[in-house]
C-alpha cells in the first residue's frame, strides 16, 4: 500500500495546479436497523459548474478515505461503504490539465497504476460497496463506481459516458476490463466505442439503468435517501440483485468486430485509441481482471505520450473553453431583447431554423414565403418535428402544444413582422433576391430590429449596401443539419454596429450554438476551406485521376467522410454555386469544375450510388465526365489538397477573417465534423510540416496546442 501512496505523492509533484477533490467520510445508521454505514462524498469545494476530477492528490485523498473505512470494516464497525458526489456532479474523470503536462512514459504509467490501485481497493473491502451516481459521471467517475459491488443511478442524471476514446485515450482505470464483464461485450462496445466516436454521446440515467450498469434507479429529488433505503434492503437480504450471465461465446468476438467496423468508419485506422480499447475488451473475454488492468495501464501510458491525446485535449479545450468566450464579441450588455422572430422562406433550412428558434427562445416565430402552400408545408414540418420530440420523450404534451402555438405562417410580411425583433432570411443564394427582401423588410420592421442572413457565401456588406440602415444587418450562417452541427458563423459586415452584433451573439447563446465571429469575406471560414480542398480533389479528377483514387487521398487523416461523399451530402448544385462565388472572388486559386458543372446541368443529385452499401461512381455520372491524361497517385492528390488548405488558411489569417488560427480549428470541428483526434486542421498541418513548407511558419504559437510537434 505504501508504494501506491509514494506513487501518488510523486505524481502530485507533476500536477502543481490540480483542483483537488476531497473525499469526505461520514457515518450514518441505515434504515430498518441494517447497521452502521460509511458514506464517502467526492467534493472539490467549488460550485457545480466546476466538475469534480481526479488528479494525483485527489486520488491520494480517496485512498486515505479508503484507509479509514477499510480499518472500520475490518473491525466490524460498519456493514458497508457508499461513494457519491456533490450536488449535480458525481465525478468526471481524470484531470486532463495535468495529464497533458506529462513528459515521460513512466510518469504516464504511474497515473494509470495510481488510479487502478486506489479504485480496486473498493472491491477488496471486507464489506459490500455501493456507488450512488447522483449526477454527471464520466471517465474515471464512471470507473470508480464500476469497482463497487452495487450501483444506483438518478433518473435526473444528465450525462454519463466513457469519453476516453473520443479524446485519444482508453478507459484506463477499469472501464475496458470491468464494463464488458458487467454488461456484456456488445453493450460495452456501444458505450466505450460507438458513443465516444459519435461526438461523445452521453447517456441519461434511465439508459444507464437499462444497460445494466446500475442495479437500481431512483428519482433525483430524494435520490440519496432512496439509495440508502435500497442499500439497507440489499444488506438485510430483502432485495437480491440478479444480473444476467455474460455471454462469452462467439457473440463476444462479434461485438469486438462490430467495434472495429465502427472505428474504421469513423477514424479509418488513423487514430489508435479505439483499436487499443477494443484489444483490451477482446482480451477481457476470459474475465482475468488483473491482466486487463495491466493492459489498460500500458495502453494509457502509450496514448498519453502520443499525439492523439494531445490533439484531442486541444480540440476539447476549443469547444469547452474558447467556444464559450467568442473572440471579438462585443459587450453583451449592448444586446437588445428579442421577443419575436421572423423567418423569410419556408423551405427545409428555414423550417429547421423556425423550430430551433421556437425551442430555444420560446418566443413567437412566423414564417413567410411566396404562397400559402409553401408556408403550410414549412409550418407542418415544424409541427411534425415537435410531435417526434414528444414521441421520443424530449418534450411533454404541454410543452409540445406551446411550441406548436409559437410557430405560425403568414403571407403578409407587414402583418407578420411589424413587431419582430429579429428577422432572418433563408432563401435561395442569389444576391439580388436577398437585397430585394431586405429592402422590403426595412420599412416594415421596428427601427432597432435585426436583419440576419443565412447566406453561406455571399457578401453581407453588399447585401446591406442599399439599405438606409445597413448597421443592423448581420450574417448568421448555420450548418445543415441545424439541430446537429453546433457552429454558427456570425458575420460582421462593414457597417454592422456593436449593438446588432451583440444581439446576434446573445441570440446564438440562447440557441446553444458555438459562435465564431468572422469577417465578411467570400464563403467565410468552413465553406472556403472545404471548397478549396474539394477543388483540388475535383481538379485532379478533371485532369485524369480516377474518382476512386482522388476520393481515397485524404483517408489517412481519418475524416468523417471522403470528399466525394461530402460533396453528395452538400449537393452538387450547392457545391458548384459556392465554388462559383469563390472563383469570382479569387480566380487565381478557385475554379469551378467543368465536370461538376455537367453533373449539375444533367440534374444529378449525387456522384455516387450507395445501393451496395459501398459508394460507387454512378455510371451516368461517369459518362458525363471529360478528363485529361494526367493521373496522380493518392499521395500526390493529398499533398496538393493539404498545400492548398495551408495556403488558404494563411491568407485568411492575413486577411483577418478570424482572430486566430484556433478559431479556424473551432469552425471545422463544430461545423464540418473535423475529427478530434487530429486536434484541428492547423495543429495537424503544423505536425506534418505543411504549414512551414507552404506558409513559412507554424500556424500555432508554441504551447497553444499541446500536441508534439
Amino acid at each position: 500500500m505504501s508504494s501506491t501512496k509514494e506513487l501518488l505523492k510523486g505524481a502530485a509533484e507533476l500536477f502543481p495546479d490540480e483542483v483537488v477533490t476531497q473525499a469526505h467520510v461520514r457515518h450514518l445508521d441505515l434504515p430498518g436497523g441494517a447497521g452502521r454505514f460509511a458514506l464517502i462524498t467526492l467534493d472539490n469545494g467549488l460550485d457545480h459548474t466546476k466538475p469534480t476530477t481526479f488528479g494525483p492528490q485527489s486520488l491520494a485523498n480517496l485512498d486515505a478515505a479508503i484507509d479509514q473505512v477499510e480499518a472500520e470494516a475490518s473491525k466490524g464497525d460498519i456493514v458497508g461503504v457508499g461513494i457519491t458526489g456533490k450536488p449535480f456532479i458525481f465525478a468526471v474523470g481524470a484531470d486532463l490539465k495535468g495529464v497533458e503536462l506529462l513528459k515521460r512514459h513512466e510518469d504516464a504509467l504511474a497515473i494509470g497504476k495510481g488510479g487502478h490501485d486506489v479504485f480496486k481497493r473498493l472491491s477488496a473491502l471486507a464489506v459490500p460497496t455501493f456507488a450512488y451516481y447522483n449526477g454527471a459521471a464520466m471517465g474515471g467517475g464512471v470507473e470508480v463506481g464500476l469497482h463497487c459491488s452495487y450501483r444506483t443511478v438518478s433518473k435526473a442524471l444528465p450525462a454519463f459516458s466513457l469519453p476516453e476514446v473520443f479524446l485519444g485515450l482508453v478507459p484506463g482505470w477499469g472501464g475496458c476490463a470491468l464494463l464488458p464483464n458487467l454488461i456484456g461485450a456488445d453493450r460495452a462496445v456501444s458505450v466505450i466505442i460507438e458513443n465516444s466516436l459519435n461526438q461523445n454521446k452521453q447517456l441519461k440515467g434511465k439508459q444507464v439503468f437499462d444497460l445494466g450498469i446500475a442495479d437500481a434507479i431512483f428519482e433525483g429529488a430524494d435520490f440519496l435517501e432512496q439509495s440508502l433505503l435500497w442499500t439497507a434492503s440489499v444488506l438485510k437480504g430483502d432485495v437480491e440483485v440478479v444480473r444476467p450471465e455474460i455471454d462469452r461465446s462467439e457473440a463476444w468476438d462479434q461485438a469486438v468486430e462490430r467495434g472495429r467496423a465502427i472505428a474504421d468508419s469513423k477514424v479509418h485506422g488513423a487514430a489508435p485509441a479505439a483499436y487499443r480499447a477494443l484489444d483490451i475488451i477482446a482480451a477481457a473475454k476470459n474475465g482475468d481482471l488483473r491482466a486487463g488492468f495491466d493492459a489498460e495501464d500500458t495502453a494509457l501510458a502509450d496514448l498519453i505520450m502520443g499525439g492523439e491525446l494531445r490533439a484531442g485535449i486541444y480540440a476539447f479545450n476549443l469547444v469547452q473553453k474558447r467556444a464559450k468566450r467568442p473572440a471579438g464579441a462585443p459587450d453583451k450588455n449592448l444586446a437588445r431583447p428579442v421577443s419575436k422572430v421572423g423567418v423569410i422562406g419556408a423551405g427545409l433550412m428555414a423550417s429547421q431554423l423556425a423550430l430551433l428558434f421556437a425551442r430555444r427562445l420560446e418566443v413567437p416565430v412566423v414564417l413567410t414565403d411566396i404562397d400559402q402552400e409553401r408556408i403550410d408545408k414549412g409550418v407542418g414540418y415544424v409541427h411534425e418535428q415537435i410531435d417526434i420530440l414528444l414521441l421520443k420523450g424530449r418534450v411533454n404534451q404541454d410543452k409540445a402544444n406551446r411550441l406548436k402555438a409559437l410557430v405560425t405562417g403568414a403571407l403578409d410580411k407587414t402583418e407578420a413582422f411589424a413587431d419582430a425583433d429579429f428577422v432572418i432570411e433563408a432563401v435561395f443564394e442569389e444576391l439580388g433576391l436577398k437585397q430585394k427582401i431586405f429592402a422590403e423588410l426595412e420599412d416594415i420592421i421596428p427601427a432597432e430590429a435585426i436583419l440576419a442572413t443565412n447566406t453561406s457565401s455571399l457578401s453581407v456588406t453588399e447585401m446591406a449596401s442599399k439599405l438606409k440602415h445597413p448597421e443592423r444587418v448581420v450574417g448568421f450562417h448555420f450548418f445543415n443539419p441545424v439541430a446537429v452541427l453546433p457552429l454558427l458563423e456570425i458575420v460582421r459586415a462593414e457597417q454592422t454596429d456593436d449593438a446588432s452584433l451583440a444581439t446576434a451573439f446573445a441570440v446564438s447563446k440562447k440557441l446553444k450554438k458555438t459562435s465564431v465571429l468572422v469577417k465578411d469575406a467570400p464563403a467565410f471560414v468552413v465553406n472556403r476551406i472545404l471548397t478549396r480542398f474539394m477543388g483540388e480533389v475535383l481538379g485532379a479528377v478533371d485532369e485524369g485521376t480516377p474518382v476512386e483514387v482522388a476520393d481515397r487521398a485524404l483517408a489517412p487523416l481519418g475524416l468523417p467522410m471522403s470528399p466525394i461523399v461530402l460533396l453528395d451530402l452538400v449537393g452538387p448544385a450547392v457545391a458548384n454555386h459556392v465554388a462559383g462565388t469563390l472563383a469570382a472572388a479569387f480566380p487565381d486559386r478557385f475554379a469551378q469544375s467543368a465536370n461538376l458543372g455537367r453533373v449539375v446541368e444533367a440534374g444529378k443529385r449525387n456522384l455516387y450510388l450507395y445501393d451496395s452499401g459501398k459508394p460507387e461512381i454512378d455510371p451516368e455520372v461517369a459518362a458525363l465526365f471529360q478528363v485529361g491524361d494526367v493521373v496522380l497517385s493518392e499521395e500526390q492528390v493529398r499533398e496538393r489538397a493539404l498545400n492548398a488548405i495551408a495556403q488558404e488558411i494563411k491568407l485568411m489569417l492575413d486577411e483577418g477573417v478570424v482572430a486566430e488560427a484556433q478559431d479556424i480549428d473551432l469552425c471545422l470541428i463544430t461545423g464540418a465534423g473535423w475529427p478530434f483526434h487530429l486536434g484541428g486542421i492547423t495543429p495537424y498541418l503544423d505536425r506534418e510540416g505543411v504549414s512551414e513548407r507552404v506558409a513559412g511558419r507554424k500556424f500555432l504559437a508554441p504551447g497553444v496546442a499541446s500536441v508534439p510537434q
